[in-house]
């Protein structure tokens, strides 16, 4: 059976934090009509409000060129960010998923182990190192990954679904599918929990269930690959 990916970054599952610093900066400078307070308005907007060569403006500046798929100048600007600031947890954990999106996941997980010990209740960082081991095949440290998520956040969609590909790569079905319940349960519009549970019930024979699942999936992406493995797989369910 071929399963899509766990979740991915900013789209479903591998959580990148975005940041909330700068605003009480913005709030103040409302109603400055000067030159000089504009032109500081201004240098504010453009990294989300953080004065420039500060650990947080470094840590935005990570986070719009991770956006921009530039993941090696991200990961520079994350480590100017952790330099000014060692104890900042969110810059490790979105660093991590930049050495990740390079395919570099033992140092994905040397950061997000970092994120964790500067924050243990992050539990974006442990789904995130789940995702990690699940790309290197250590499906049972991914489990318990995704459980200390789950626990830390009972309304965890992605920890739901990813833990189920887990689940599902060690021939686990009936908990996979469980997982993709619960997962749809908390967020009935992403497509990849109904997307593996389609494929799951037609792995234990289930046509008809598999059929409505793959369907529904469909509706909900627009992700091209994604409607074309469902799409064969209906197909072939259906000969």
């Amino acid at each position: 059976m071929r399963l899509p990916g766990q979740t991915k970054p900013r789209q479903a599952g591998l959580d990148r934090a975005t940041s909330e610093w700068g605003s009480e900066m913005r709030k103040l400078a409302i109603g400055l009509v000067t030159l000089l307070i504009g032109a500081l308005i201004l240098g504010a907007a453009a990294c989300g409000g953080a004065a420039k060569g500060t650990a947080e403006w470094h840590y935005n500046q990570g986070n719009e060129l991770s956006d921009q798929g530039r993941y090696n100048e991200a990961i520079g600007e994350y480590n100017k960010a952790v330099e000014l600031d060692p104890d900042l947890a969110l810059a490790y954990n979105n660093r991590g998923i930049a050495y990740a999106d390079l395919g570099e996941y033992e140092q994905a997980i040397a950061d997000y182990t970092k994120a964790i010990e500067l924050d243990p209740n992050l539990a974006m960082a442990y789904n995130n190192r789940g995702i990690a081991y699940g790309d290197l095949g250590e499906y049972q440290k991914a489990i318990a990954d995704y459980n200390k998520a789950i626990d830390l956040d009972r309304n965890y969609a992605n920890a739901h679904y990813n833990r189920g590909v887990a689940y599902a790569n060690l021939g686990e079905y009936e908990q996979a599918i469980a997982d993709c319940d619960k997962a749809i349960d908390l967020d009935s519009n992403l497509a990849l929990p109904f997307l593996v549970r389609g494929l799951l019930h037609a792995e234990l024979g289930e046509e008809a269930k598999a059929i409505a699942d793959l369907e529904k999936a469909i509706t909900l992406t627009d992700d091209p690959q994604l409607i074309e493995m469902a799409t064969e797989q209906i197909e072939e369910l259906r000969d």
